[in-house]
This record gives structure tokens, sequence and C-alpha cells, in this order.
């Protein structure tokens, strides 16, 4: 992987990090036997050969990826069930092993196929080679993820877009942070120092400096959120008031808050979880070592803000609610309120069974300390 050299702001000065390496797809060198795909080969035989766990490669035009994914897909909704939210992340599962046998070649940071797009990251995250290969979806996500960070997300609660970088978690839905930014604007606590812990794309914490915090200490154990957040900030007045550090939970940081901010992954890990989201999924030290952690950093008038969902409770995938939890027998912190909202209808154009989505509420919970 590429080595990252991100300059992290400490009391106005900047403070050069050289470890930090990009979280990538990892390039490949051309395989011997390989099944080549043109349109002028039988779909179901080249499934057959996925099915048996060999490579195949996509030839002549980019849509010829499009195609055999879509071929793909209807063959698994004939064999396999998809309908309960289990039932969907099992035939996620299956997709994504299949898929991933899909492959494109790349010379001179170009996809050598027709018609194919002009993806950025393959130059700037693939600095020291040219010629390689990805799998299909691994493109089709720099493709993606390109596309956002060059024209910009817009966020409701944010007066610019933003640009996330490769690899870091954005929010695609906006009620939890209006839920956030509906409790920023009754704050009359001190905003002399907030804490955003997991920071991703900067979101909470660019709502807490548009709301006057005066500086905001925000971690991420994803080196990707670090670069980019550092990339976008450059050495604007921004990167005066957002300190960041590489680390798990409080990282670094030392100092008591007014406020922490913690965003956590909303459903709990399970036996059967694979390729592990830690932006999806949480473990089961998770929310223990957090609460721990935060009556140690927390002032002792401060507030400690979660934004969560009853995700897992509806889809089963949780056997109880981790704030609840803490709240009942962690005698570290009180309920000072707790504020939901329903989230919007899925979009009609899914194909996803989303029946949990009429059930599912975001929280915004506000703890203090007992």
């Amino acid at each position: 992987m590429a080595e990252a050299f991100a300059y992290l702001h400490q009391k106005g000065k900047p403070t050069i990090m050289t470890d930090l390496k990009v979280n990538k797809p990892n390039p490949f060198l051309p395989l011997k036997d390989v099944t080549i795909y043109n349109r002028g080969v039988g779909i179901i035989s080249i499934i057959n050969v996925l099915e048996a766990g060999s490579p195949v490669l996509i030839t002549e035009f980019y849509s010829n990826g499009s195609i055999l994914l879509n071929g793909l897909q209807a063959h698994l909704n004939k064999t396999l069930p998809n309908t309960s939210f289990k039932e969907q992340r099992a035939f996620r599962a299956v997709y994504h092993k299949l898929s991933n046998l899909i492959i494109v070649q790349i010379v001179d940071h170009q996809i050598v196929v027709n018609k194919a797009p002009i993806i950025g990251w393959l130059k700037k995250l693939y600095p020291e080679t040219s010629d390689f290969l990805l799998t299909l979806p691994q493109v089709q996500g720099l493709n993606s993820a390109w596309q956002w960070y060059t024209n910009g997300i817009t966020i409701p609660v944010l007066r610019n877009k933003i640009h996330p970088y490769y690899g870091t978690y954005f929010p695609t839905r906006f009620e939890h942070l209006e839920l956030f930014d509906n409790w920023l604007k009754r704050y009359e606590g001190s905003k002399k120092s907030a804490m955003d812990i997991g920071v991703g794309s900067g979101v909470l914490a660019l709502q807490m400096i548009k709301h006057g915090f005066q500086k905001v200490f925000a971690t991420d154990t994803n080196p990707n959120a670090i670069i980019g957040l550092t990339e976008m900030m450059g050495d604007t007045k921004l990167s005066r008031k957002l300190e960041l550090d590489f680390g798990s939970l409080f990282g670094k940081w030392k100092n008591k808050a007014e406020l922490i901010v913690f965003n956590p992954p909303w459903l709990a890990e399970t036996r059967d979880s694979n390729n592990l989201d830690e932006a999806i999924y949480y473990n089961k030290n998770l929310f223990p070592e957090f609460f721990e952690a935060a009556k140690q950093m927390l002032l002792s008038d401060g507030k400690l803000v979660l934004v969560f969902s009853n995700l897992g409770q509806i889809t089963g995938l949780a056997k109880s609610h981790p704030i609840e939890q803490e709240l009942a027998e962690g005698g570290r912190f009180q309920l000072e309120r707790c504020f939901k909202k329903n989230v919007k209808k899925a979009s009609d154009k899914t194909k996803r069974n989303l029946d949990h989505r009429k059930k599912e509420e975001v929280e915004l919970w506000i703890l203090t300390h007992i």
C-alpha cells in the first residue's frame, strides 16, 4: 500500500505523520489460467466457471461487466431465497464471492476495455505500479468513489458539499444528522471543545464547528478518513479547528471535553458476519470500552451524545440495545433525553426487501455523568 504523508495540526502548527497507509484494493498480476468473457460467450457457461471458483476476465467493452453481473444476479435470484433480512445477507455473501472472481485489466492506470470510465483513483492510489488487475466490483467501487470525491455530495445540514475520500464512510440518509443538528441549535453549554469518535467523512465534526465549537478533536481507525480530511482541510482555518488522530476510541487525546459525540455502527457482529465493516458492525467490546473511556474524558458537567438506531432490534441481529444496557447496568451515565425520528420510506426503485425500514427509528441519546 502506498504511504501517505498526512499533516495533522497541533496548537496551530502542522505535524507530519508518515506512517499512515491508504486502505485500498490489493492489485494482482495477470493470471495464467483465466476464462475470457465477451458478448459471444453464453452467460450461464461463465457463471458455471465462477461457481467452480475460477476467474473470468472482462474483454471488449466495459459494459460487458454489467451484463455479466446482471446475469449472475438473475441466476442467484432463481436459486437462492432473498426475502428476509438474514436471507438477503446470505444472498449478498454469495454474490460478493462470485462477483469478485470477475476481473478487469489495467494498463498505464487505464482500464483495458472500450468505453471504460476514467478513474483518477487508479493513479492517485497506485503511483508505484501502472499495470495490474482488480476485480470488477473493486473497479466499480473506485469509479463511484471517484465521482463522489470529484463532484462532492450535498449534506442537508452542512453549508458546503463534502468530498469523501476513497474507502471513507459517508451518510446516504440524513434523519440522524437532522436530529443532531436540531439538538445543536438548542445546545447552551460551553463550546470550547468537543470530541468526535469515529469521524468518518467529518459530517458530525463539521456540524459542531458550524454551530460554534472552537475546537473539535476527532479520531478514526480508518486511515483513509484521516488522510481524506487532512487533504480536504489543507492549511485553511478549518484545519485549526479540527484536529485528527488515527486511533481507536479517544486515541491520543488526554484533555477532557464539554461534549463527546459518537456515531457507532448500528448492527451487532454475528457469527456468520463476513468481511466485517467496522463502520457497520460492532463487536461485543466496543460499547463497554467506549463508555468506560468516555467516563474519564467527559467533563463533570459535559454531555455525551450517541447517534444510533433500533435497526439491530427490528432485524433480530441484536439481543439487547447497547445504550439501554449501559444505562441499566453500567453505573456511569444517566439519561437526560432521547430523541427519535422515523426514517424515510425506502426508494421504490430498490429491489431489496426493506420492510424493516417501516419500523426503523434513528435515535439521539443525551447522557450525563451520574
